[in-house]
């Protein structure tokens, strides 16, 4: 493939500190200083900083983008799509090299990415997936199995009460709605657990994969619900508000309400070796170097895999004491 000429951006994107949402870059707004003909120029549209999974996510970007010589433009969509698609249009204008973006909902790309395609460049879903059957109009898509995670969340749940015949009230905070790990993580979940009739899901909200809302959300179903026996968070942080707003009500996490989260992020994985978790599935944030692999195969025009997973495991208490001292996010 003919490179085209990359654009040298001024100026970094500061991560915020905070779970709170950051203010936004436009779409011309890089973390790489300089630039050259011979440099990779790679647009990339972050979903936002809506948890720490994603802030560890975008840290990892930046950084494997920069330590791979590639030149990023970085934009923050902060959780809209239109912000998205804005800024795909943009990197599209400026001729960039690649286009990889974790989209914020599954549906509603079809325009957007046929004029990546018309106009020659490659595009890379990261994170999560699209739901366009036109698969043509992305090289790759890098990320985890959010179904699978499901899964593994209901086959910890379903050995947890083996042998037990009473019923298991449980309720569920949801990602963001119409998000792939939203619909894929409660689909895995409900197909385990539906072969016994002892598991009931008596309450399911959003939480919008926020600690904030998270314990919102949890404190209406303390409210709601008569007895709850379990939490099923779609991320951690939802899980980690959650947690507030048990303790408030006077009851023990991990004791009076099992908790099962999605993410192994620090703060999660600190939780769960405290006992105020019981059990979290891992979903990786550190894609960067996979995706900056990748970006420099198909802008040399090679083929790539369509799908690529990345490796990840479960954890316990006990393995979470274990395996946090080394944790990197």
């Amino acid at each position: 493939m003919l490179r085209r000429l990359s654009i040298a951006v001024a100026g970094g994107l500061l991560l915020a500190s905070t779970l709170a949402g950051c203010g936004g870059d436009d779409a011309g707004s890089g973390n790489s200083g300089g630039g050259g003909d011979d440099k990779i120029t790679l647009g990339f549209s972050q979903v936002g900083a809506e948890s720490g999974w994603r802030t560890a996510n975008t840290k990892s970007i930046q950084e494997s983008a920069a330590s791979a010589g590639i030149d990023l433009k970085f934009s923050d969509a902060q959780g809209k799509q239109e912000n998205q698609i804005k800024a795909i249009r943009s990197f599209i204008t400026q001729r960039v090299d690649v286009i990889a973006f974790s989209p914020v909902v599954e549906s509603g790309w079809s325009t957007v990415l046929k004029e990546a395609k018309d106009a020659g460049i490659p595009v890379i879903l990261t994170d999560r997936a699209i739901d366009d059957p036109d698969t043509s109009l992305y090289k790759s898509f890098i990320g985890s199995d959010f179904v699978e995670e499901g899964k593994k969340a209901g086959e910890w749940l379903v050995k947890e009460y083996e042998g037990k015949s009473e019923p298991v009230n449980i309720v569920e905070l949801q990602g963001t709605p119409g998000a792939a790990p939203a619909n894929d993580r409660k689909s895995g979940f409900a197909d385990v657990i539906k072969a016994d009739t002892k598991f009931k899901v008596v309450a399911s909200q959003t939480g919008q994969f926020t600690r904030t809302d998270g314990k919102a959300v949890m404190e209406t179903f303390l409210k709601s619900q008569p007895k709850i026996d379990v939490l099923y968070a779609h991320n951690d942080d939802m899980g980690l508000g959650a947690i507030e707003a048990i303790e408030a009500a006077g009851k023990k996490p991990g004791t009076d309400i099992k908790i099962i989260t999605v993410d192994a992020v620090k703060d999660g994985m600190t939780a769960l070796s405290e006992g105020k978790i019981n059990f979290i599935v891992e979903c990786s944030p550190l894609l960067g170097p996979q995706l900056m692999d990748l970006v420099k195969k198909v802008n040399n025009g090679e083929t790539i895999p369509q799908r690529v997973l990345t490796e990840e495991t479960t954890f316990t208490p006990e393995q979470a004491k274990a395996a946090l001292p080394d944790r990197k996010y």
